[in-house]
């Protein structure tokens, strides 16, 4: 992990809640997925090349025709305003300032028309709903606001048990809960049920989403190859290979273990981003070599949040694509797109 990194962890653990610090850094289970997900990144190896003529490497990459200044995003994570007074505003602006991306959860705790306010390129995350008519309003919603794509969050029928419970969604306040989903809400529904997800969802709902924002939907929380191809059949425009964090089925493999298969699965026939442990530029690197298009950041962006706001989130996202510019010099690359997968190996035990 990057010094800063680190830093900002200990600072987020002082300044927040013990019950909060510990929402953010439990597993579920037993808590295997978590410890895992780093050490998996740790675990592969570099092959530099060298006399290239690289020069000075260029972070830039296109996603689905945004361009983006990093390939090192941030990923959907809910609840902001339980870490920082501006909650996902605080997030926007810092993910702008760093000319990165940002997923917006559909758990999101500020206004949606606040966070596009500030924010330079963004997606929102979905949540299929047991009441649909939320989430259609929602997505409806962020169509007018500027979202450029839908990421489907495929992984979670339901909450898994997490490890660590001094605190959970139910300690957040109602109305911040609401903030977004509160305004769809059919007349007279029990407003639970209607937000809650729905454990029905299925691939058909990749085209509804599709149809009925007219923007690109990606998937989320893809791990194996058969399921990456019969995403991008059902109409997925990109991948995103993550196990939610070590939050959801605990002992599901790493995503540096399952990214290889899912890359391999589609052939660049649409992006394949990834989560899940990283930690430095290094990781970065490790995950573009494996087939990633761009990496998204979750835990290391709310420990900003928490210590620093804006200005932390900036510091998290600018401190990974500084360490992965230097890699790339040094590995060769004269940018993203030259970093290939014979770049990379596991070494034999």
């Amino acid at each position: 992990m990057l010094p800063v990194l680190r830093d900002l962890a200990a600072r987020a653990e002082a300044a927040l809640d013990p019950g909060w610090f510990d929402y953010v850094e439990t597993g579920a289970g037993e808590e295997v997925a978590l410890r895992e997900a780093a050490a998996a990144w740790r675990e592969h190896r570099l092959r530099p090349r060298v006399l290239r003529a690289a020069g000075e490497p260029s972070t830039a990459v296109e996603l689905l025709g945004t361009a983006l200044d990093t390939p090192v995003g941030v990923a959907a994570t809910g609840y902001h305003r339980v870490l920082a007074a501006d909650g996902e505003v605080a997030t926007a602006a810092g993910a702008r300032d760093a000319g990165a991306l940002l997923v917006v959860s559909t758990r999101a705790t500020s206004p949606l028309a606040e966070v596009a306010a500030a924010a330079g390129p963004w997606w929102l995350q979905v949540y299929l709903t047991r009441g649909r008519a939320v989430i259609e309003g929602l997505v409806a919603e962020v169509v007018e606001l500027g979202a450029s794509a839908l990421v489907l969050t495929g992984d979670t029928p339901l909450l898994g048990t997490r490890a660590r419970t001094g605190r959970s969604a139910r300690d957040v306040p109602h109305a911040w809960q609401l903030a977004n989903l509160g305004r769809h809400l059919p007349a007279g529904a029990d407003p639970w049920h209607a937000v809650a997800q729905d454990p029905a969802a299925s691939l058909d709902d990749i085209g509804r989403l599709a149809e009925i924002s007219g923007l690109p939907v990606l998937v989320k929380g893809v791990l194996r190859a058969d399921d990456a191809r019969a995403c991008v059949d059902a109409g997925a425009a990109g991948l995103v290979v993550s196990n939610h964090g070590g939050r959801q089925l605990d002992r599901a493999v790493a995503t540096a273990h399952a990214l290889p298969e899912v890359a391999q699965a589609v052939r660049g026939e649409v992006p394949v981003l990834v989560d899940g442990g990283l930690r430095s530029g290094l990781d970065a690197l490790v995950a573009l070599a494996l087939g990633a298009d761009a990496v998204m950041l979750g835990r290391p962006v709310l420990w900003g949040l928490a210590a620093d706001g804006a200005a932390g989130v900036r510091t998290v996202l600018d401190a990974v694509t500084a360490d992965l510019r230097e890699a790339l010099a040094l590995l060769g690359a004269a940018s993203v797109a030259h970093v290939a997968r014979d770049d990379v190996v596991v070494p034999r035990r």
